[in-house]
């Protein structure tokens, strides 16, 4: 059986073992493959035609999209607000300081100029799996899920940023699951 195939793994042994799998990736492999893909998404029109683009910065060994920083878009990064994302502008060059989020995640300063949804033009999202109907399979807090279902976020472009060998056939839903538009991976950029 293809892991991930059906529904026959529930998301919390799925998340486990995937995210051990990445974790054995060596630095050099994470950082080749994080590579590639910053290289198939600098291909992608949608990309290129985007000026504010929504991402993230890697945490557990996900696909470092920092090579990305340096071309000339508006950049915008999440803070975690209770159980929601606030979205800011931030750049390499920014006078505000970056700061560690209740995750531990580096997040844009609380003064960084707020984006909103109409301003966003695509949201490239972590992922510790997608599968080939565009749903993704995140930490297992649900915050890009309840973003996503907003209906001022309904029309953003969204591509699912993962490791090839978390590109799956099939995942588990939630009826809350949002699916992406699009999976990214070191191999190339999959529409739905």
């Amino acid at each position: 059986m293809v892991l991930g195939e059906g529904l026959a793994g529930d998301k919390r042994s799925l998340r486990k073992s995937l995210l051990a799998t990445r974790r054995g990736l060596s630095t050099t492999e994470w950082q080749q493959k994080s590579v590639q893909i910053c290289g198939h998404l600098q291909s992608d029109p949608v990309f290129r035609q985007a000026q504010t683009v929504l991402a993230y910065f890697s945490i557990r060994q996900e696909v470092d999209l920092s090579s990305l920083w340096s071309i000339a878009k508006n950049w915008g990064f999440s803070r975690c607000v209770e159980q929601s994302l606030v979205w800011h502008q931030w750049s390499p060059n920014a006078t505000l300081p970056l700061q560690t989020g209740a995750y531990g995640i580096l997040e844009p300063h609380p003064a960084a100029p707020v984006l909103s949804p109409q301003e966003v033009d695509l949201i490239l999202l972590p992922c510790v799996a997608c599968d080939r109907q565009g749903y993704r399979l995140g930490y297992g807090g649900g915050f890009y899920d309840r973003c996503l279902a907003a209906p001022d976020w309904a029309s953003t472009p969204t591509i699912g940023i993962v490791f090839d060998f978390a590109y799956l056939p099939n995942l588990p839903t939630d009826p809350w699951d949002q699916p992406l538009q699009a999976v990214c991976t070191e191999t190339g950029l999959y529409r739905r």
